[in-house]
């Protein structure tokens, strides 16, 4: 058994003349939530699709859970869950009895009470998926990924539909599948989710990887310098990047507190949004 559950070298996927996934390397060690991020088209579900074996690459080495996703068996994908982007038809079935159907394929599988009650639908589990609103298919899709009690799960943006309440309550159960030793892939769009739950995130763009590594040291140290917001006496908005923000707020306050006076620290989604417009300036000055 390795340290890591997922390991990526060099990893390629083209399309004719053009490279959707361009030489992307990284591991996911095992028991951590690994967030990969992008905008769309940026290569997250092509490189996500070659990880669960669904799409062959064109060139690199993957391993996932030991095993080459382009040769896994039955035996390997029972020890994945994934969660989809899309749902899937459900027919005419039952939340329990689609619940109940997708336990029976697999070795250890999880209680269908306990899942049901864990994405919070209790009450709607006699209730046929087709008549399910849209943020409960998705509870419903979550479900079916965690029933199998995966070793490794992949979720591709697991909380699309879901409320503010929801959301909080999925985070809840994210944690405690970690806490039970579950390696998570998580995409999404919602960067405060990434924060939430995410170990480590990397940031992709383009087919490349723009940044890597934990998420409170993404970036690097200068995408986390605070920034100190005010309005000076001329009634101009100024702001300034610095280090030592306290000193910075106390000498502008020797007059007294300017109007406007803030000290932003740098999120996830400040940081993620400055590597994307970095990536898109390189590639203005590169077609230039």
């Amino acid at each position: 058994m390795t340290d890591s559950v997922i390991e990526v070298r060099d990893l390629r996927k083209d399309y004719g003349g053009f490279s959707a996934v361009d030489g992307i390397s990284f591991d996911i060690a095992r028991g951590e939530t690994f967030a990969l991020l992008g905008p769309n088209g940026a290569g997250k579900s092509t490189t996500i699709e070659i990880l669960e074996g669904y799409r062959h690459r064109s060139s690199g080495d993957v391993q996932v859970l030991g095993v080459d996703p382009a040769r896994g068996g039955l035996d390997w994908k029972a020890r994945l869950g994934i969660v989809l982007q899309s749902t899937g038809e459900a027919g005419s079935f039952t939340v329990r009895e689609l619940l109940t159907e997708f336990a029976g394929y697999y070795p250890h599988p999880r209680d269908v009470d306990e899942v049901i009650a864990a994405v919070g639908l209790e009450q709607k589990q006699r209730t046929r998926a087709a008549r399910l609103s849209g943020g409960q298919q998705r509870r419903l899709d979550v479900a079916l990924g965690i029933i199998g009690r995966p070793e490794l799960l992949f979720l591709d943006e697991p909380t699309t539909g879901f409320d503010p309440e929801a959301r909080r309550q999925f985070w809840d159960l994210i944690r405690s599948l970690k806490a039970e030793g579950t390696s998570i892939l998580l995409t999404t769009h919602y960067l405060d989710e990434a924060a939430h739950l995410g170990d480590r995130a990397a940031v992709i763009v383009g087919g490349t990887i723009a940044a890597i590594g934990r998420i409170d040291e993404l970036g690097g140290p200068e995408s986390r310098i605070p920034l100190v917001r005010w309005i000076d006496a001329s009634g101009h908005r100024r702001e300034e990047r610095t280090d030592a923000p306290g000193a910075l707020v106390a000498d502008l306050q020797r007059d007294g507190e300017p109007p406007g006076l803030e000290v932003v620290r740098p999120t996830l989604e400040d940081v993620y949004l400055e590597l994307i417009h970095a990536f898109d300036l390189r590639s203005e000055e590169k077609g230039a």
